[in-house]
């Protein structure tokens, strides 16, 4: 009989299941968070959820009012997400680097009734308060240096934390209730948010944590991503939560240098990447004198893996490297890699628990080896998205949602992911995937990252403009990768105007702003 995923009963709360559990079972000493500091333990952990929610409740959070968190990968991002959804109100977690206009526009989208902040985002948060309604209270964690006047109430986690009993009795929630809003990755305008339940987060860690990757209790894991990106809360967070391992939090800013020594430091077992890192990684000048045996896996999602990194990470580091695909509407990831069964060039085979198919525009599944449009079902499939219906009811059609991404499926069962929907482009009459391009291009020593977008020429036809960012940039070098280019695909793929940029663009998730490149070229 077929995994069909994680049957949860009705009354169901994810912080119960992922952390009041582990204290159950006897864990409340062992370690589930290293930092520089010094490591927190289970118990530790859930006193810190229980202060944060009884705060909440005190300062007047109700049920199924939602909470920014807006913090770095400290224990306190991991104590107020638990504390909020053991009180039963929702999490919407946001980039603690965000400013201005983007904190006033997830303020006023999401109605956050309170945000918890840390002292570098008091400033942006205390002045786009000002103009936010539905907003009552910000609860900083940390001192906060600046004099400012604010509209709403501000409220110091750590004055509070010595008051407040760190006990708590969870909230009662249903599984299909609202638990965390994620937001969707999509280069073109503004982010919208994801509403995820219970169940969701519950079901994935299930299926793709335990019954794919394996995770255990003696796994370390060590994230590329921030916690509130939602591949990184997952396989950084609740992934080794959920059977009794350890997660590895640092703050300061992702570099090659600041993953190399923190592997050192805390001999991880899975490093959670993505290519961008990849890249820099095996492009690091100290790359092959780098000790990364500790690791049994990484992972990598995000953006498309290009075959070249893969062969270069395992060439330089030895270390399986598992890509995958998944959407924030199903929370993670439902096609990947395995440990010992890697088809590179992939994104691997379907989770257990988990239905894909590559479908034609009615829905059919096309044969092996044709290109369709990704379907995917399971118990992970969120409610729908916050305030567009006609999106939602364009991509979720019944138990079934339709990522957008286009995927051909091999006769081993095997995924390619064949670039977005939305980003091909026809030129000569003859589609084109950037992901090929790009791919092709990152082939040459020269480029260090690029991507391939539409223009429109003078005489209005669509053709590849390249945006690259050169190892270093010379004289000819954009003739160099254009014929690059005709040598390796069919000569009507080549890039027609080749940009040369310090870096490229990203969204607020990281992934390449295509939206901004093609704005560029208007």
């Amino acid at each position: 009989m077929s995994f069909s995923g994680f049957d949860a009963p009705e009354n169901f709360n994810l912080a119960a299941h992922l952390l009041d559990q582990r204290l159950y079972e006897g864990r409340g000493r062992s370690i589930a968070i290293h930092t520089d500091a010094g490591p927190l333990t289970y118990q530790q952990v859930q006193e810190l959820a229980n202060c944060f929610g009884n705060i909440l409740r005190e300062i007047g959070v109700e049920q199924e009012e939602r909470v920014i968190i807006s913090l770095p990968d400290i224990p306190e991002f991991a104590g107020a997400l638990f504390g909020i959804l053991k009180i039963g109100a929702v999490v919407v977690m946001v980039n603690p680097g965000l400013k201005g206009d983007d904190i006033s526009y997830f303020l006023d989208y999401t109605r956050a009734r309170f945000a918890i902040i840390s002292q570098e985002s008091f400033l942006a948060f205390a002045t786009a308060s000002r103009h936010a309604g539905h907003l009552r209270g910000l609860l900083t964690v940390g001192p906060v240096q600046e004099e400012i006047v604010t509209s709403v109430p501000v409220y110091a986690f750590e004055d509070m934390a010595a008051t407040v009993s760190l006990s708590l009795a969870n909230a009662g929630t249903h599984r299909d209730d609202p638990a965390i809003w994620l937001f969707s990755g999509g280069t073109t305008g503004k982010p919208k948010a994801v509403v995820q339940t219970h169940l969701s987060f519950a079901n994935t860690t299930e299926c793709y944590a335990k019954k794919h990757l394996g995770y255990s209790e003696s796994d370390i894991t060590l994230s590329v991503p921030k916690l509130f990106f939602g591949y990184a809360t997952g396989s950084n967070l609740f992934f080794p939560l959920s059977v009794g391992g350890s997660c590895t939090l640092f703050p300061e800013k992702c570099t090659a240098e600041a993953l190399f020594e923190k592997i050192q430091k805390f001999r991880p077992t899975i490093l959670i990447n993505v290519p961008t890192m990849v890249n820099q990684m095996v492009s690091h000048p100290e790359a092959s004198a780098q000790d990364l045996s500790s690791l049994r896996f990484a992972t990598s999602a995000g953006e498309a893996l290009p075959v070249e990194l893969y062969d270069r990470w395992k060439r330089i580091f030895g270390v399986e490297l598992l890509d995958g695909l998944g959407t924030a509407e199903m929370w993670h990831i439902f096609i990947s890699n395995r440990s010992g069964a890697v088809k590179p060039g992939t994104v691997g085979v379907v989770v257990p628990g988990f239905e894909v198919k590559a479908a034609d525009e009615d829905g059919k599944e096309v044969e092996a080896g044709e290109v369709g449009m990704c379907w995917v079902r399971g118990r992970s499939r969120a409610i729908g998205y916050w305030q567009m219906m006609e999106k939602t009811t364009s991509a979720f059609r019944g138990e079934w949602y339709i990522t957008g991404d286009l995927i051909r499926k091999d006769l081993d069962g095997f995924y390619t992911h064949c670039g977005r929907g939305d980003d091909m482009m026809k030129v000569s009459g003859k589609w084109v995937s950037p992901l090929e391009v790009e791919n092709c291009l990152l082939k040459h020593s020269s480029v260090r990252e690029c991507a391939v977008v539409p223009f429109t020429d003078a005489a209005g036809l669509t053709k590849p403009c390249a945006f690259v960012a050169a190892v270093e940039k010379r004289d000819g070098l954009d003739e160099e990768l254009k014929n690059f280019v005709k040598q390796n695909l069919e000569p009507y793929k080549y890039p027609r105007t080749v940009v040369f940029v310090d870096a490229l663009p990203r969204t607020h998730l990281g992934k390449i702003d295509r939206a901004a490149l093609k704005k560029s070229l208007t």
